[in-house]
């Protein structure tokens, strides 16, 4: 793989990245309200005050002289101070962002475990797979997570949400059903991606070349299919983490698992703006970091990307 093409995927996502920090901050500017609005509701607090801390925090500058400030910030790992917690986004947002990557990426591990031999077999075999993926593909995620967590209710036999207190094997415990509903939500769409792209290699001239010289069946789909439809797979791959992120989101408040999911949903509510703002840009950096992943993979597998040929 050459430094410059990995420079220039490098440079197009942070590129995005920026355009993207640029885009929320304008949004959140030309929002109406902010945090301090929502106290002066509160009769122990004057508007006189409110208005202070606005000034204090530096609302009230115009916000490109804002936004600068928080790309200052953002260069010391702070991203701003959180209102509701005074205290650095950054030192904020740690611990859950190790805890959103923890359960998406076990979520990724097992949906990918499962997807390759289903969808191989779907492949080769004219089996009930396709049918069952398209009626999990019916369900939507909300579903499939309050069934886990009325399963776990009834039975007892697992957590239904929460972690306050557990010890390692308690967390591991805590993890069995979000990881289970975000790999069967991903489940049909990476099946169905890996059956089409093996389905389309088979059909290849020198597939059907090598079947007619008699090479065996299987050796011909785990040896020469298989690997031929690395390709597609391998640019799947990174863009399911942008997906098993995005739903992430969801089970993680459904769950009540302590990563940006909830987080994000509380400083929304209360219009604590630089710590929606961090987790918007941190969500974006993960997809982006996905797609590029997924880029440099396929560019190492396939020398035409890499130097820009088909």
């Amino acid at each position: 793989m050459t430094l410059r093409f990995v420079a220039r995927r490098t440079l197009h996502s942070a590129l995005l990245l920026v355009a993207i920090s640029v885009l929320s901050f304008l949004l959140f500017d030309l929002a109406p309200g902010d945090f301090f609005n929502e106290i002066k509701l509160d009769p122990g607090i004057s508007a006189g005050s409110a208005e202070a801390l606005r000034e204090q925090y530096g609302l009230t500058q115009a916000w490109p002289v804002r936004y600068w400030r928080w790309v200052e910030s953002a260069g010391r790992g702070e991203f701003g101070v959180s209102f509701a917690y005074n205290m650095p986004v950054g030192q904020l947002m740690a611990p859950r962002i190790a805890n959103t990557l923890l359960l998406t990426g076990l979520s990724l591990l097992v949906a990918w475990s499962v997807a390759l031999p289903l969808g191989l077999v779907s492949a080769r075999f004219d089996s009930g797979v396709p049918a069952g993926m398209a009626l999990l593909l019916a369900l939507p995620e909300l579903a499939l997570a309050y069934a886990a967590v009325y399963f776990a209710a009834k039975t007892g036999w697992l957590p239904a949400g929460g972690m306050r207190g557990a010890d390692g094997g308690g967390v591991l415990a805590h993890l069995v059903l979000p990881v289970l509903v975000l790999s069967l939500a991903t489940l049909p769409v990476l099946v169905g991606h890996v059956r089409s792209a093996l389905l389309q290699v088979a059909e290849a001239p020198y597939i059907r070349a090598a079947r007619a010289h008699g090479i065996a069946s299987g050796r011909l789909w785990t040896h020469h299919i298989l690997p031929a439809a690395a390709n597609p797979l391998t640019a799947l791959a990174g863009l399911s983490v942008a997906g098993l992120l995005s739903s992430s989101l969801l089970v993680e408040v459904i769950f009540n698992w302590p990563g940006l999911g909830p987080l994000l949903v509380e400083a929304i509510a209360a219009r604590d703006v630089f710590v929606v703002l961090g987790a918007v840009l941190y969500s974006a950096a993960f997809v982006i970091a996905g797609n590029l992943l997924g880029d440099l993979l396929l560019a190492a597998c396939d020398p035409r990307i890499r130097w820009g040929r088909r």
